[in-house]
């Protein structure tokens, strides 16, 4: 990644004493891309036999969730 911009990685950590369920900060923003991206068949196994096309389909996961969103609030 660093040759793809400048990047800050920040790890949160659940705190010792918490106890039961506990929202952490940001979190939420990476499990519900994971949601969405589960959605897609083709992302939900593991079929791809190089990281190339792993990431490829990837991206094009993401340009239909952008694609269908954006023609949804231009054409509502």
């Amino acid at each position: 990644m660093a040759g793809h911009g400048e990047w800050t990685i920040e790890i949160i950590k659940r705190s010792d004493t918490a106890k039961g369920f506990e929202v952490l900060p940001r979190r939420w923003v990476a499990e519900r891309t994971f949601a969405w991206l589960g959605r897609c068949r083709r992302l939900a196994k593991d079929w791809e036999k190089t990281i190339a096309s792993a990431t490829a389909m990837a991206f094009i996961a993401h340009i239909r969730l952008l694609t269908r969103r954006i023609a949804r609030h231009c054409f509502a």
